[in-house]
């Protein structure tokens, strides 16, 4: 499953009706840790397909979402389950970080 980029028309469709969890990174394309994280939300979106949807949102073009959810500071990384946000974490996380969280969120 390819990481799905969001906005304004798929959020509520794509994120809040999903059927299973959703890791969604707020991002902005000149925000050099976003770009740090990038290659590891690659990695992880291939390695849970399936059982996690991961998306990501360019806070620049979608400002109503990232005002919407608090988003403070990217990258954001927000964890959606049932239409719900079960945990947010601020910052670059490494790999092992990062799925550790996933697994604890899929629980």
């Amino acid at each position: 499953m390819p990481i799905l980029h969001l906005n304004d028309g798929n959020f509520k469709k794509e994120v809040l009706e999903s059927k299973i969890p959703v890791l969604v990174d707020y991002w902005a394309p000149w925000c050099m840790p976003c770009k740090m994280l990038a290659p590891v939300i690659d990695e992880v979106a291939g390695e849970f397909e399936n059982k996690i949807k991961v998306c990501k949102l360019n806070v620049d073009e979608n400002p109503r979402l990232a005002t919407q959810y608090g988003i403070m500071s990217i990258p954001t990384l927000i964890f959606f389950k049932n239409g719900k946000v079960m945990e947010q974490v601020v910052g670059v996380l490494n790999k092992t970080d990062l799925k550790r969280k996933i697994e604890d969120n899929l629980r």
